[in-house]
């Protein structure tokens, strides 16, 4: 595999991998679509990168397939509480990479219910600065 690839053949163009772990990117938007239970139908080519999944390894599969270690709880409970009650919700996720490393996103969360009573969520991701990864850590490093 040439150095633009991860051992699992998906690209990592436009990534900067940190001592850390964590890993950058480039892309403007990660977009993904879930059901009403949570399971992924829909992920964008640039998040899959990020991810480091073909769309055949998370298709089908729980979105918390990329929750990492390090996001309390509450910051979940608080997701789940606003989409239902205000059918949106924004925040800063820390995310776990296939195969090691994580990356940062600022989401935001929509509910969707179409005309069949249909409930999907569509998460729309950006990164967010450096400034506010630290704020969402120190924050996120007080809660359970």
């Amino acid at each position: 595999m040439s150095n633009n690839y991860s051992d699992n053949g998906v690209s990592t163009e436009g990534l900067t991998f940190l001592e850390d772990g964590e890993v950058l990117y480039n892309d403007l938007y990660l977009l993904s679509e879930t059901d009403e239970k949570g399971i992924v139908k829909y992920a964008s080519d640039s998040f899959l990168k990020i991810a480091n999944m073909k769309a055949e390894e998370i298709l089908g599969q729980p979105h918390n397939i990329v929750r990492h270690p390090d996001m309390p709880r509450a910051a979940f409970k608080s997701l789940w509480d606003d989409v239902q009650s205000k059918g949106f919700w924004t925040g800063y996720v820390k995310n776990a990479r296939r195969g090691g490393g994580f990356y940062w996103v600022y989401a935001t969360v929509l509910r969707s219910v179409d005309k069949a009573g249909n409930t999907k969520y569509v998460s729309i991701r950006v990164k967010p600065s450096r400034e506010d990864i630290q704020k969402a850590s120190d924050l996120y490093a007080t809660l359970d």
